[in-house]
């Protein structure tokens, strides 16, 4: 069945499309360089393309996508990231643990400098990672520590082995997503094609499988977790939401959205036994998301591991600076005003302001629906990113998985303009080493236009959709 649906109909265009498909993958896999600028974006704006044509063609075979989008991740399984460094330091992590050497307690650079190598490839790591992510504490939770020990365990000492084995698991995490997102449109009856907006775009394939970036093991999870609630399983929902956050801190920043979702769901009446059943839940629903994820942590706590883990945060948001909006103009008006970097202002006053405007949409938002929860954690996270320090490509994928159970289209097109951000550094053997401000301002200005482009539509349209 699924050869006939393939060759049914215009089989040349459709093979040549797939092949086209794949042999692009396969170049960028094998035969790039991050610094091969113009060939980076050449190669995306291409995968892009054939990426928009592959769902044109295939909208109504479904099995077409999924092989498609599936084959093309496997294309990197022999491919060493050619975009980021991280992987490094996973593949650190993972053998620390298996050393049985707590990883939150240690830099990198802690035993280098001693002459201590604790891992085998100790040096070959340290240098692949780079001497900031070295220097730093590890800020990985343990569900992705789960994920380093695994490739560890599995891979001998052998790094090739060891991304081989973290690409097998997000894939399979990918297939879980489709599994749940799948389910999750059918049930919003909403069109499952929507769900290849993101499993089958390259960003994705590029950032998460290639590049070995464990946001879609996060995703999975939090998919998971939003079916689970959606069905009324809430109790298990938020167990599964716990393991998403231990894959990666992000998911704890929806917590507060789905206060009306609890209280005032069922809440027709407007009767006071129905509210406080509904605040009992949500007390509940916290609990047991706040305490699974602490006896996750469990393994690895003591005062220095809490000491430590703290300080790297910290430095996320008043130290580290990248592909940042808002945060670069407020630096700007810093430096005319003061005549200096005011990260270590802003940074502190952001946290607060992303607060109390998550806080606001919790009380004031329309989220007592799914599709309102849903769009509010959208809202929620992109406000976050547009005012944070540091926006790293791979954070879009949140925003995108969220973006296809909603109207909202910004995060598309950011899947495309963040390849930008790579470029940011196009100076960085010359004198200036700072990002082009340029190049990000082209970034930010596309996706803040889709942005509005999108809040207008949604208030002149009652519904539209990607299709």
């Amino acid at each position: 069945m699924f050869l006939n649906r393939l060759l049914a109909k215009n089989n040349a265009y459709k093979l040549l499309l797939i092949s086209v498909c794949f042999a692009l993958y396969f170049v960028f896999a094998y035969a790039l360089k991050r610094t091969e600028y113009v060939k980076l974006i050449v190669l995306y704006s291409s995968l892009f393309a054939t990426f928009y044509f592959m769902l044109k063609t295939f909208k109504n075979n479904f099995y077409v996508l999924v092989f498609v989008a599936f084959l093309s991740r496997f294309v990197f399984i022999l491919a060493i990231p050619n975009l980021s460094q991280d992987f490094y330091r996973f593949i650190w992590d993972g053998r620390i643990l298996l050393e049985g050497i707590n990883p939150y307690l240690n830099t990198v650079t802690s035993f280098i400098s001693k002459g201590v190598y604790p891992v085998s490839q100790s040096q070959v790591l340290y240098e692949g990672m780079g001497p900031l992510n070295a220097g730093h504490f590890t800020n990985y939770p343990p569900i992705n520590q789960l994920c380093f020990f695994i490739a560890a365990l599995f891979s001998g000492k052998s790094i090739l082995g060891a991304a081989m084995v973290f690409r097998l698991l997000i894939i399979c995490a990918d297939f879980g997503t489709l599994y749940f997102g799948k389910k999750i449109l059918e049930h919003l009856n909403l069109s499952v094609y929507n769900i290849f907006w993101y499993l089958l775009n390259p960003f994705i394939i590029i950032e998460l499988t290639g590049n070995l970036h464990f946001e879609g093991v996060m995703i999975f999870f939090l998919i998971w977790s939003l079916y689970l609630l959606l069905i009324g399983k809430w109790q298990w929902s938020a167990v599964v939401l716990a393991l998403s956050i231990s894959v990666k801190l992000i998911p704890l920043i929806f917590l507060p959205l789905f206060f009306k979702f609890f209280v005032f769901k069922d809440d027709t009446s407007n009767s006071s036994k129905k509210y406080w059943i509904g605040v009992k839940k949500l007390i509940i629903f916290y609990a047991i998301t706040l305490c699974s994820t602490l006896i996750l942590f469990a393994p690895f706590f003591s005062l220095e591991f809490v000491n430590n883990y703290a300080q790297t945060v910290k430095l996320w948001f008043q130290n580290f600076e990248f592909n940042a909006s808002i945060y670069y103009v407020a630096r700007a008006i810093g430096y005319t005003f003061r005549g200096y970097n005011e990260i270590g202002v802003i940074g502190k006053i952001t946290p607060v302001v992303v607060v109390l405007f998550i806080l606001i949409k919790s009380f004031f938002g329309k989220t007592k629906s799914f599709s309102g929860l849903i769009t509010a954690m959208l809202i929620g996270l992109s406000f976050y990113f547009f005012t944070t320090t540091t926006v790293h490509p791979w954070y879009v994928a949140t925003l995108l998985i969220l973006s296809v159970f909603t109207n909202y289209k910004f995060p598309l097109v950011w899947s495309f303009v963040i390849i930008l951000s790579y470029l940011a550094y196009i100076n960085i053997d010359k004198a200036d080493k700072s990002e082009n401000l340029w190049i990000i301002a082209i970034e930010y200005i596309i996706v803040y236009a889709v942005l509005i482009w999108d809040i207008i539509k949604q208030k002149t349209s009652k519904s539209f959709n990607y299709s």
